[in-house]
């Protein structure tokens, strides 16, 4: 996987060897969540009541240590049906297995985006050899970057963005497939990365004029660099067509232990008529399938 592999695999490998006093923490933060979880036969904990108003969706990255096949498995049980930032062939294994992906990657990278204008025939050459196959699979969005600023100015960099998607905009339309850019932050883990506001983001959507360009707004990273989570995602939910979570600090488990409280995010959320994907993007730091039907359970409201 291209996208953020440093510190991951390390993380799932340790996580996969877990004591059985970090098995009794797991269980006891899923308890001060509110949680409640019914044993499947796959062995993860399965939500005993997930509501089926939303679409759950899961990030590969983050089980970069178990294979994909066994993620498949729990993400089944847990009843996720979408797995998500995948590359062509996990498209296709994952499909055959029953599970959508919800993103797929797209021809961007974090520090290499549209913000640079010699940068925008390359990502057209690869958009236009991906996005019939991303709509030929089903995959509903494909996700991309800003890039760093590298002391390009936000304005510069907005304007940049605008002209590079324009030009893509008539093929994701064609093909009826939503690109989306997503917001990180640059205060903590990608330093420099421009698209790091919902402001800035939603003006570009603004200006890109196309209802196949939306935002990929990531709780965790928006917490970082802007907080007031539930008051931004309401006032820009249009600009927004998907989610990621993460417990802030650290980005791990999304329960008691960290300083977001997401029974509420979600809530607000759902008053919006969101309906779309909501992705766990979280790094396990106890028993990894444990973490993740706990965090669908805290999702379901």
């Amino acid at each position: 996987m291209r996208r953020r592999t440093f510190l991951k695999s390390a993380t799932l490998h340790s996580a996969g060897a877990i004591a059985a006093g970090s098995v009794v923490r797991s269980v006891a933060s899923a308890q001060d969540a509110g949680s409640a979880f019914a044993a499947s036969p796959s062995g993860a904990q399965t939500p005993a009541n997930a509501s089926a108003r939303w679409r759950h969706s899961v990030c590969r990255w983050c089980y970069s240590g178990v294979s994909l096949d066994e993620l498949i498995k729990q993400s089944k049980a847990i009843g996720i049906s979408s797995i998500e930032l995948l590359d062509e062939p996990e498209w296709l294994q994952v499909r055959a297995a029953g599970l959508e992906c919800a993103v797929a990657n797209g021809p961007t990278s974090i520090t290499r985006g549209f913000n640079r204008t010699e940068h925008h025939d390359e990502i057209i050459a690869g958009s236009e050899r991906l996005l019939p196959r991303v709509a030929a699979a089903g995959i509903p969005q494909m996700i991309v970057f800003s890039g760093n600023r590298a002391g390009l100015s936000d304005a510069d960099g907005l304007r940049h963005c605008t002209a590079g998607l324009k030009r893509l905009m008539p093929l994701a339309e064609s093909a009826g497939v939503t690109i989306i850019m997503e917001l990180l932050n640059s205060k903590v883990d990608h330093k420099d990365y421009q698209c790091d506001h919902t402001a800035w983001g939603a003006e570009l959507v603004q200006r890109v004029g196309s209802d196949r360009f939306r935002l990929l707004y990531d709780i965790y990273h928006m917490q970082i660099m802007e907080g007031d989570v539930i008051r931004t995602m309401e006032q820009h939910h249009a600009a927004i067509s998907h989610y990621h979570t993460g417990g802030v600090p650290g980005r791990r488990e999304i329960d008691g232990s960290q300083e977001l409280h997401y029974p509420a995010i979600v809530r607000a959320l759902t008053a919006t008529g969101f309906s779309g994907y909501f992705a766990q993007e979280f790094i396990p730091s106890r028993a990894p399938f444990e973490s993740l039907a706990q965090a669908v359970r805290i999702c379901s409201v």
